[in-house]
């Protein structure tokens, strides 16, 4: 039986389906509202269908997965759906990337090496030195707004320079959103393709990665793309 995300299992006590209490969302609070202003029985009816098929629509409909035992990080493990990349992990055993994606997702991973070539190829080429940058569909669908903004405007820092949590947060027009754009990277599920690694602390410490083996594997791949980084794995103050 597939497992549900805690998304959908809010939605399920919201509508009706499962006992429990309901954790507070803007668009609950906005169907709250409607149903407050005591619409008829049919229009609350197609109101309900409407909302199951527009979250039908905003989540993958199936998960396709390869591994690639010998990537310089350890065994690499990627997730597509029909519309681009969902997830990525490195250095840790296949079955805990696949009870994760499942757990999150919802849906349960198909084992398919065509239709994860490119993504593996691409991010093989990376590792390799001979990729600087990434020309792959994502699929972001199962974030929130602010996670998308936060992963979309670090996608596209360049390969070799760095920015501060606090330089990411201005650039999205919240200059006080450090911690949350920080907490943003530290839930990035396509690491390595959306370089969080290239995101340090205002001090220029490295601040924190969770991909591999945490903070010396940031460090690995800083220096492989020729960041400015000394030797004691700090950027320069500016």
């Amino acid at each position: 039986m597939m497992q549900r995300s805690a998304l959908e299992d809010n939605w399920a006590r919201w509508l009706g389906d499962e006992p429990g209490p309901v954790r507070s969302e803007p668009l609950l609070e906005a169907l709250d509202g409607l149903h407050a202003a005591e619409p008829g029985r049919a229009a609350a009816a197609r109101a309900v269908r409407k909302t199951r098929a527009a979250l039908d629509r905003a989540r993958p409909n199936a998960l396709f997965f390869d591994t690639f035992p010998d990537s310089p990080l350890g065994p690499l493990h990627i997730a597509v759906s029909e519309r681009g990349v969902v997830a990525l992990s490195f250095g840790r055993p296949l079955s805990r990337f696949l009870e994760e994606l499942q757990r999150w997702t919802g849906l349960t991973p198909v084992h398919d090496q065509s239709r994860v070539a490119r993504a593996g190829r691409q991010v093989q080429e990376y590792l390799a030195g001979e990729r600087a940058v990434f020309d792959l569909p994502l699929d972001l669908r199962l974030l929130t707004p602010f996670q998308r903004q936060v992963l979309q405007r670090v996608a596209a820092l360049p390969r070799g320079q760095i920015a501060t949590y606090g330089q990411v947060a201005g650039w999205l027009g919240k200059p006080r959103a450090a911690r949350a754009v920080g907490q943003a990277l530290a839930r990035n599920p396509i690491p390595l393709v959306i370089p969080c690694h290239r995101v340090l602390a205002s001090d220029g410490s490295l601040g924190g990665y969770s991909g591999g083996r945490g903070l010396p594997t940031k460090l690995r791949l800083l220096r492989m793309e020729g960041a400015p980084i000394d030797s004691l794995g700090r950027a320069p103050q500016r």
